[in-house]
This record gives C-alpha cells, sequence and structure tokens, in this order.
C-alpha cells in the first residue's frame, strides 16, 4: 500500500488511527497488538505471501536475540550466536536481492546460456533485515533488551517506516511505545502529524511525480542506446536529480508525520542534502539513519579511522561500496557506491592538505563556498546518472553527451525566441534542430522552479522545529552548507494559527488531486 494512495490516506489511515486511539484508553497492549496488526495488513497489501517471510524473519530473530541476552555473561557464546543470526539475515538477503545478480554475472563471465530462475524481490527486506542485524549487535553490547515478541514485532514492522526507513534502534523506539503519554490522544500530535504529511504529499504527488516525465524519458532513450545531446542529457539527468531529491524528501516526511498521528517520533532521514558543501556533509544530510548503519556496522567494524590514514581510505571505500550494493543488485549500482567511496577519500585527503598547508582560511570565501557547492553537486549527479541508468553502456553514453562530446544543439524555436544572439551561438559551434521546443522549455523551467526550493528553502525540519518534529533534531553548520539557517527563516516556522491552516490544507489539496495514478517510492525498489 503507498502513502500516496486513496487507498491509505481515507481508509487505512484514518481508521487504523481512530481503533488505535480508543484501544490505547483501555490498554496499552491491545493498543500496540492492533498497530502490529495494521502494520502487517500494510506489508500483506502488495502480496500476502510477503507476510510469511517478515514474520518468520521476526521469529527467528527474537529468538536470537534472547538467546543473545541470555549469554552475555559468555561473551565467546554470545558472540558465535551473534555471528549465525548476521549469517541467516545476510543469507536471506543475498538469496532474494543478490542470487540472480551474481549468477547473472557469473553467466556473463563464463559466456553460459544456462538459463535463471527470476527470484522476486520482497518488498522492504533491505530495510527491516538491517534493522534487524542492529538489533542483534545492539544486544551483543548490552544495549537493548526484549522481553515481549509482541513489542519487537512492532519494532519492526511498524508501519510508518516499514517500507522505505528510516532504518531505527530498537532503543530509540520501544521506550516511545512503552511510554503510556504517548499512547493517549493528543491533537497537538494529530495536527503536527497531518501538517508534515501534508508537505511530504505535495512534494512527493505534486513536485517529485511532477518533474519525473521529464527526465524518465532521457534516460529510456540513453537506455536504448540513442544518442543524446548536451542540453537534452543534463536536462533529465538534473530532472531526475530533483525527482529523487523531492520522492525521497516526501517519503521522509509522509513517514515521519505518519508516526506522529500515534505520538512517536522517527530519527531524521532527510535534512536538505543539496545544501551541503562537500560529500561529507552530503552523506549526513541523505539517507542520515542507512549512513549511520553503515558507519557504526561496517566503517567502524573494520577499524574506522583508528589504523592509520591509508587503512581509513580503505574502509572509507569498503563501505560505500557495500552502501551502493545495498542500495540494488547491479553493476551501475556498485560504481555508484565505488564513485562516493572515492569522493569521501578525495574529500578527506583535502582536508588533510588544506589543515597541512592553513588553508582553512578559505571556508570565509563566500567564492569559495560557491565552487565547493557547484563541485560537490556536480559529482552528486554524475552519481545519479549511473544509479538511475539501467546499465552501464547507458550511463556512460548520458555522461558523454552530459560533457559535449555529442555536440550542443538547441530547438529552432529557442533560437527564434533568442533572435539575433543565435547567429553568436552558432559560430560558437551550436547546432539547432527542429522539435523539441516545448520539452526543453519545459524541463528547464521545472528545474528552474525546483532547484531553488532544494537550495534556498527551509525544509519541513526547520518548518516544524518549534515542535521537534523528529527524533533527533539536527541543526545546520554554516560552514558546510550552502546557505546557512538566516532570520527569515522565521517566517516559515509552523504555527497553531488560521494562515497555516489554510496553507496545508491546499497544501494537502493539491496533493490529493495530483494523486491520478500509481507511483510507486523511489526507494522501494531498494
Amino acid at each position: 500500500m503507498l502513502f500516496n494512495s486513496y487507498e491509505f490516506i481515507l481508509f487505512f489511515l484514518p481508521i487504523t488511527l481512530i481503533v488505535f486511539i480508543f484501544l490505547s484508553r483501555i490498554n496499552t497492549e491491545k493498543a500496540i497488538g492492533w498497530l502490529v496488526l495494521a502494520s502487517l495488513f500494510f506489508y500483506g497489501w502488495w502480496n500476502p505471501d510477503y507476510l510469511l517471510l517478515i514474520i518468520g524473519s521476526m521469529g527467528v530473530n527474537y529468538f536470537i536475540g534472547t538467546l543473545i541476552n541470555r549469554t552475555l555473561q559468555e561473551k565467546g557464546r554470545a558472540k558465535l550466536i551473534l555471528i549465525i543470526g548476521i549469517i541467516l539475515n545476510l543469507s536471506l538477503l543475498g538469496y532474494f536481492k543478490y542470487a540472480n545478480f551474481f549468477l547473472e554475472s557469473a553467466a556473463y563471465a563464463l559466456s553460459s546460456n544456462f538459463e535463471l530462475h527470476h527470484i522476486i524481490l520482497p518488498l522492504a527486506i533491505s530495510f527491516f533485515t538491517f534493522q534487524q542485524i542492529a538489533f542483534l549487535v545492539d544486544a551483543y553490547k548490552g544495549i537493548t533488551k526484549e522481553y515481549k515478541f509482541l513489542h519487537y514485532a512492532l519494532f519492526v514492522t511498524f508501519f510508518p517506516q516499514l517500507i522505505a526507513g528510516p532504518i531505527v534502534h530498537h532503543k530509540e523506539m520501544l521506550p516511545q511505545f512503552m511510554d503510556r503519554a504517548n499512547m493517549r490522544f493528543k491533537l497537538s500530535n494529530i495536527t503536527i502529524g497531518l501538517a508534515i504529511f501534508s508537505i511530504g504529499l505535495f512534494k512527493k504527488a505534486v513536485l517529485a511525480d511532477g518533474i519525473a516525465v521529464y527526465a524518465s524519458p532521457v534516460f529510456a532513450l540513453s537506455d536504448a542506446g540513442e544518442q543524446l545531446q548536451f542540453f537534452q542529457a543534463w536536462g533529465g539527468a538534473l530532472a531526475y536529480t530533483l525527482q529523487l531529491y523531492f520522492d525521497f524528501s516526501g517519503y521522509s516526511d509522509m513517514a515521519i508525520g505518519g508516526a506522529r498521528l500515534f505520538g512517536i517520533k522517527l530519527p531524521l532521514n532527510f535534512h536538505s542534502p543539496y545544501k551541503s558543501l562537500n560529500i561529507v556533509e552530503f552523506w549526513r544530510r541523505w539517507h542520515i539513519t542507512l549512513s549511520r548503519f553503515l558507519r557504526d556496522y561496517i566503517y567502524i567494524a573494520l577499524g574506522g579511522n583508528r589504523k592509520g590514514r591509508l587503512q581509513r581510505y580503505i574502509n572509507l571505500f569498503v563501505t560505500m561500496l557495500l552502501g551502493g550494493l545495498w542500495h540494488g543488485a547491479g553493476w551501475t549500482f556498485v560504481i555508484w557506491g565505488a564513485l562516493h567511496g572515492t569522493y569521501l577519500i578525495i574529500n578527506h585527503f583535502w582536508h588533510f592538505i588544506a589543515k597541512a598547508l592553513k588553508l582553512t582560511f578559505l571556508e570565509t570565501s563566500k567564492l569559495w563556498r560557491g565552487f565547493s557547492w557547484a563541485l560537490t553537486f556536480t559529482a552528486v549527479v554524475v552519481g545519479w546518472v549511473f544509479f538511475r541508468a539501467s546499465h552501464f553502456d547507458s550511463a556512460v553514453g548520458m555522461l558523454q553527451a552530459m560533457a559535449g562530446l555529442n555536440g550542443v544543439s538547441l530547438p529552432y524555436g529557442i533560437a527564434a525566441a533568442l533572435g539575433g544572439f543565435s547567429s553568436y551561438l552558432q559560430t560558437a559551434g551550436f547546432e539547432f534542430v527542429h522539435g523539441g521546443g516545448a520539452k526543453f522549455v519545459l524541463t528547464y523551467l521545472w528545474i528552474l522552479a525546483l532547484l531553488p526550493i532544494a537550495l534556498i528553502m527551509p525544509n519541513t525540519q526547520q518548518i516544524m522545529s518549534r515542535f521537534s518534529p523528529s527524533f533527533n533534531d539536527i541543526e545546520d553548520n554554516a560552514k558546510t552548507t550552502l546557505l546557512p539557517q538566516n532570520p527569515a527563516y522565521r517566517r516559515f516556522k509552523f504555527q497553531f494559527n488560521v494562515r497555516w491552516a489554510i496553507t496545508l490544507a491546499l497544501t494537502l489539496t493539491f496533493g490529493m488531486l495530483a494523486l491520478a495514478q500509481v507511483s510507486e517510492f523511489l526507494y522501494f525498489q531498494f
């Protein structure tokens, strides 16, 4: 079931909330049990067969976690149980998500034509697998304990974060579930939750889906082997860059807003990443909970920065390589992860050089900040080309066109609008072609409309900051963002007044009216 669907908004969410409020006044355990049942129904809406997988996974991990807690006095035995638990989880994920990928790669390498049985990827398996691995590791460290399967089931299946995150920790969620104050009906939680949900719906249904129609056709042409032109390729790449931004940002808002209706705060997962001045800051703002998981359970486990600079760089690269593979079973995702691993190495090495040569004063230069943002943003866009392309040759073709290797052309309609300036463009090597003028204009109008929203406007976290919308509020660092918070942001602070009521009513209305067709969130495929 999609957040951005009439079934969810008009039926599932209000019915689930009303019954929850009623049961919470009678018995907390019954309210929790209702949320578990509702969440399983939400998950099984796509395919009831998936329910057997997630219930089985929960049962096994709950049992393993219990064994770990009972054997903590025997570290060797507890560690063995932990390793078995991790192997079981990764084996399950590996079979469903990566078996086809590795078999196809092996068949290609061996020039074999043996037929492969396609394995359907269960919904959200990457998210609930990582979440449960984190639970087992935290149990081994003595951080978390779980005594009731019902509570554990809600931790795993809580529907606002089940399908595409955020990846939550047991220690973050269970205290909230067990706090009777959270289970009581509060009008403020309903209002705040609806406000955040409405903003997220608008981002997804109006902005992300609105610009998607200018991204998908360009990548489809590249996938088919068509030779693209400079502006065509950049238009498609930038359109996808903004589509993914508002799609994931919208989902994150809807997840946080949906959880807040039930009095629960989820961790912040998205915080204006395109404002970042370097790739390190980008990863502190993009998919924050995944970055946290990769840091805590892979990067630090590999040694982090404790074994010298070279080993640190190797650890960074391996971590991002695995992060890329987590996003998808394909070589384009591996390359995307490798690219970001390389970016991080260059970024850390530059900080080392800048500190050694006493160049840190550049951080205060507006010109340098502008250059740093442009370099970071361009690097991210290049990475998204591999992330979106269906195969390696398609991504390379897009990048060749973006580099101008296929020439630069404009529609004749644009040339007519430019008047005499078009002759100068022709002498500079521009070509003019028939057709495509309207699509060209609309593509770049959407880009020019949405890019400033991502770069200048306050995000949902900042708009709702007076009400602590997420579990982990994050403040902007003025040294690492393009435009730090300014006094004008105060005008966008949410308040309980008529102006905001009208604004959010219109936002929700436009979002609902835009739900003309099924449009999955991009991160659902991971």
